[in-house]
């Protein structure tokens, strides 16, 4: 599934990632979420001239935005396992093939991280700083292996290191949970958690099935340049402390209520801000990174207010 906002150059470099793959168990379906009738005849009479009838195209009357078009893809999905790809990173030729096989052996696990190698807007590879950050914090592994309860749940809030994109669930387990309106930011992470709540496990792959494109029109960079990304983090690391702490996991919580990967981030764009002299800004960013260093309820009162 690839929720897509109109035709692009890179939205059919997906399309032909998954097209080349070597497994071909598959089927595409992207749902267009730009409500331009123009624009998507456009893209239709491209995906039709493929002449693959594993390829469909799905329209939105009416724009839904990135939660609501993410979910579509979940109610649209009828094979046994899912994946939303963005709709501008590459399969890796022989991921299909691998998580198939994967699946076989571990029947179990309710989603499969596959990783990601990072690629810029003209497919070269980079290591940027966040990525470098991911791979810091992340669980590695030299093998397949299977993660899942308070570990793999700590890790995550520690640093959301998972490429949503590379990630393949069991449709069985994740369509009845689905994605929480209100969440554009910390959709996948909520999802992750959920699960794992739910006793359900992840199988890590130790080498990536995807590439994942970096680049400032990119989803996850929405709401990055004016803070908004952080407000909901801020707001969401409160209700995962709570869920955390109810279910148990004293370790998760206080990654949850710490999230010190978040709040770094808050840090380095106030900075890059305070240099540009974007004043307002960047206190903005600082007030997240503060509000991101303790819980409310360590917080005194007259701060909270």
């Amino acid at each position: 599934m690839v929720p897509a906002y109109g035709d692009g150059a890179l939205l059919r470099e997906t399309v032909r990632s998954v097209i080349a793959q070597s497994d071909g168990h598959w089927r595409l379906t992207v749902i267009d979420d730009r409500a331009d009738p123009c624009g998507t005849a456009e893209l239709g009479n491209w995906l039709a001239s493929l002449q693959d009838d594993r390829v469909r195209l799905l329209t939105n009357p009416v724009r839904l935005g990135i939660n609501r078009n993410f979910q579509r893809c979940l109610d649209e999905s009828s094979a046994e396992f899912v994946q939303l790809l963005g709709a501008d990173d590459r399969l890796l030729p022989d991921s299909v093939e691998r998580v198939r096989r994967a699946a076989t052996r571990h029947p179990d696990v309710a989603f499969i991280h596959t990783g990601a190698s990072i690629i810029d807007a003209d497919g070269r590879a980079v290591k940027p700083l966040v990525d470098r950050i991911k791979r810091a914090v992340s669980i590695r592994t030299a093998v397949d292996s299977v993660h899942g309860g308070e570990e793999l749940a700590a890790s995550l809030l520690r640093g959301n290191w998972m490429y949503f994109p590379s990630v393949v669930f069991r449709r069985d387990a994740v369509v009845p949970l689905g994605f929480r309106p209100g969440y554009d930011i910390v959709l996948d992470l909520d999802l992750y958690l959920r699960l794992l709540v739910e006793d359900r496990s992840c199988l890590l792959f130790a080498s990536p099935g995807l590439e994942y494109r970096r680049h400032a029109a990119s989803v996850s960079s929405e709401g990055a340049g004016d803070g908004s990304r952080f407000a909901e983090e801020v707001a969401y690391f409160a209700e995962a402390e709570s869920m955390m702490r109810s279910h148990g996991w004293p370790s998760a919580a206080r990654a949850a209520r710490l999230h010190l990967t978040s709040r770094l981030h808050a840090i380095v764009r106030a900075v890059a801000l305070a240099r540009a002299r974007r004043w307002g800004a960047a206190r903005s960013f600082a007030a997240h990174a503060v509000t991101s260093a303790v819980s409310r309820r360590d917080t005194p009162r007259e701060v909270q207010a």
